[in-house]
């Protein structure tokens, strides 16, 4: 068991990569705290794990609400006494229609970067309380290189705010590195989930996006889940302000 006695906060818990994340972690012995903005799909993944034979509590709330954010560390703090994993997963893409190009930009850089901000200065203090923790950020492989010519990505916020992410992961992995919290982040190609079914359940731009990765595949939530359970383990005792690139060879092109 990789993480027992462990507590674990999985912002965006209720679907995704959170939710692989939540029952990944559980099945080797965390307590998790699922966090959503959606209070019925984080209630969803507790009774997942909970079916599963895990240890769950659900909590809704938005992070770009600092009073939300707190909220959510004082959940496992109440629950289950300390904090000692956060996986900031909660985001969205830069597709969202029917607002300006400056609403996208902001909703964006809010949700991806604020919002992993926030909750991480807030579960910091706890942490430390507990004498360590792993944080472990979402970014992404466009955190590391733009969209292809021809994908109309050079006003997206959502390379920005992911490559603003890595940058607050190395920065806060240095200021707490002597507090034993580590601070990494994981660069997913590009995974099945809610937030790319636009894009996968359009045949042809399924199979183009396929043949960018040169696996021939996309990415599963659990392909993130595990690398997101490497981070938060003890086996990753010496990984601080590191990226880890899980995409299948995308970026190795």
């Amino acid at each position: 068991m990789r993480l027992e006695g462990k507590i674990a906060l999985i912002t965006g818990g209720g679907s995704g990569i959170g939710r692989a994340s939540a029952l990944r972690f559980a099945a080797e012995g965390a307590s998790i705290v699922a966090s959503d903005l959606s209070e019925a799909s984080a209630v969803e993944t507790v009774a997942a794990v909970r079916e599963a034979g895990g240890e769950a509590t659900a909590v809704a709330g938005d992070v770009v609400s600092s009073d939300d954010a707190k909220a959510m560390v004082q959940a496992a703090v109440d629950a289950y006494g300390k904090l000692d994993v956060l996986v900031n997963s909660a985001g969205v893409s830069g597709r969202v229609e029917g607002v300006s190009h400056e609403e996208v930009w902001d909703k964006v850089m809010d949700v991806n970067l604020k919002g992993t901000y926030l909750v991480s200065w807030h579960a910091v203090p706890e942490m430390d309380a507990a004498g360590g923790g792993s944080i472990i950020n979402l970014a992404s492989i466009m955190a590391l290189v733009g969209y292809p010519v021809g994908m109309g990505g050079g006003f997206n916020p959502y390379n920005a705010s992911k490559g603003g992410v890595l940058q607050f992961t190395r920065n806060l992995a240095i200021d707490l590195a002597r507090k034993n919290i580590r601070v990494n982040c994981i660069c997913p190609g590009y995974v099945e989930t809610n937030m790319t079914r636009r894009l996968t359940e359009n045949p042809e731009s399924y199979e183009a996006l396929k043949g960018r990765h040169p696996m021939g595949r996309l990415g599963q939530p659990d392909d993130i889940a595990n690398a997101a359970l490497f981070l938060a383990s003890d086996e990753a005792a010496f990984v601080t302000g590191a990226p880890l690139i899980v995409d299948g060879g995308y970026t190795a092109q």
